[in-house]
């Protein structure tokens, strides 16, 4: 398994999905100021928030929480 970081990880999906902060935060219903948090690695998603992320991405929960190294 590689090195992990969850807010590297969501940098990588999201700009290789073309997406902006603004349209994740958007896109699974959060101020963006909040999602914002999760990439600086300020915060951690709670449980609804990495459910919704995985299903944006179109990943496994395991994916983004890096238990695996496939999507």
């Amino acid at each position: 398994m590689t090195e992990f970081s969850l807010n590297q990880r969501l940098v990588g999906l999201r700009k290789s999905h073309g997406f902006s902060q603004r349209d994740v935060a958007e896109k699974i219903g959060l101020p963006v100021r909040s999602y914002q948090r999760y990439e600086l690695g300020e915060s951690v998603p709670v449980i609804s928030s990495i459910v919704a992320l995985a299903r944006l991405y179109g990943v496994s929960t395991d994916y983004l929480l890096g238990l695996r190294d496939t999507p």
